[in-house]
């Protein structure tokens, strides 16, 4: 006789949305939770807001997870991001969307979503254990897994689900103890990497932007042969050390963790304004302040801390006067905002990822349960899959997605 009918490793969203499902089908659950509260790191997502889902069509939300996002086409049928913001308005979570349909919690309270997930599992009678450091998984005389081992206490259930995320920011709980549980199963770990990650760049000069914010930018991103390895419209932020934002983070995924080499960002500051449209604004901004110096005639163009670096980048001299400015200086000046280059060193560490990508291979998980292909009643849950997306709220979605169908399963 079993314990419980299933057992939850870990109490972040999918772990939580698992117990919730699992509890709906009137089955006994243990949510085994290593931190004193649940939703820890759910808890500082998004700046504390909590970027819950993208309120797009399936075909967008599957564009949007570039790491084995096919794997998710049966998850998403099943519980789909329209189905999460209906559950979360059902367990007291209304919501709203914002620029870039991403969707948040009307309060604005990351800490709102994680403890409405709580209290909804609570209610349901799921029994949660705190500070609850799971040592080891084991099969039981059948073959199927079922014996957890958890601060020198032995409890076992008909099911395991495993939901205790990546390696990224590692004081949230995040430790990696997932994979060996796993790996020891019998499973492939593919080799965790850093996602969604900040850059550092070896320019010199990126410090003196430190906290500079850019909106309605065009990013793209290039290997050491020029090859285009991403491109993206929206918002970044200088660093002390180089670039963040969401148009960084989503393309820092597609940079080989092993090689950054000559890899490099170019920025066009002005994207809604083609080569010879920017020329003709130029042209008329000079002729306003054609008595003023060089250094006093773009502050209608640019922002003020941004000015001193793209002056000295045109190799004009600051303190020409804008109607002494030549053609061809123009010229380069046009080309320098279109081109903007920032040459990137690295990312940065892996505990420091919005998101970890690799874990258990795909390959050996049923995408329709979330069940080992290769030990049964072992469920897999959110980030400790081999599947990861863009900012925006995919993350978290993919999270979400396969923990119900976990705890529909298990």
């Amino acid at each position: 006789m079993y314990d419980y009918d299933v057992i939850i490793i870990g109490g972040g969203p999918a772990g939580m949305i698992a117990a919730i499902r699992a509890a709906e089908l009137d089955k006994k659950v243990l949510v085994l939770e290593r931190n004193e509260i649940t939703g820890r790191k759910l808890r500082i997502t998004g700046k504390g807001r909590c970027n819950i889902t993208n309120n797009c069509d399936f075909d967008e939300l599957l564009e949007n997870i570039p790491g084995n996002g096919r794997f998710m086409y049966s998850a998403f049928n099943a519980f789909s991001n329209q189905d999460l913001i209906n559950f979360m308005n059902e367990i007291g979570v209304r919501t709203v969307v914002e620029r870039g349909n991403r969707v948040f919690p009307e309060s604005q309270k990351a800490a709102d979503v994680a403890n409405a997930l709580k209290n909804k599992a609570v209610a349901l009678g799921v029994e949660v254990k705190y500070k609850a450091r799971v040592t080891d998984i084991l099969p039981g005389e059948n073959g199927r897994v079922t014996i957890v081992h958890c601060s020198e206490q032995i409890y076992n259930a008909n099911s395991i689900v495993l939901a205790t995320g990546g390696v990224s920011y590692p004081l949230t709980g995040s430790t990696g103890d997932g994979y060996k549980f796993a790996r020891n199963l019998g499973h492939t770990i593919i080799e965790p990497r850093a996602s969604l990650i900040s850059l550092v760049s070896n320019d010199e000069w990126i410090s003196r932007l430190q906290g500079l914010s850019l909106r309605n930018i065009d990013f793209k991103l290039f290997d050491c042969k020029d090859k285009e390895l991403f491109h993206d419209f929206g918002e970044m932020v200088f660093t002390d050390n180089g670039i963040s934002g969401p148009v960084v983070l989503s393309g820092s995924r597609h940079i080989p963790n092993f090689n950054y080499e000559g890899v490099y960002v170019l920025i066009d500051l002005k994207p809604a304004l083609e080569i010879e449209k920017l020329d003709d604004r130029i042209k008329r901004d000079f002729e306003e302040y054609s008595r003023k110096q060089f250094k006093n005639a773009l502050g209608d163009l640019l922002p003020s801390k941004l000015i001193p670096l793209i002056i000295e980048f045109s190799g004009i001299e600051e303190d020409k006067f804008v109607n002494q400015i030549t053609r061809e200086e123009r010229q380069k000046l046009v080309h320098l905002l279109k081109n903007l280059k920032i040459k990137i060193k690295s990312a940065g560490p892996i505990s420091e990822a919005i998101v970890t990508a690799g874990g258990v291979k795909t390959g050996e998980i049923k995408p329709s349960t979330m069940e080992s292909k290769i030990m049964p009643g072992l469920f897999f849950a959110g980030e400790i899959i081999d599947v990861d997306g863009y900012t925006g709220g995919y993350n978290l979605t993919i999270a979400f997605s396969t923990g119900w169908v976990s705890g529909n399963n298990a």
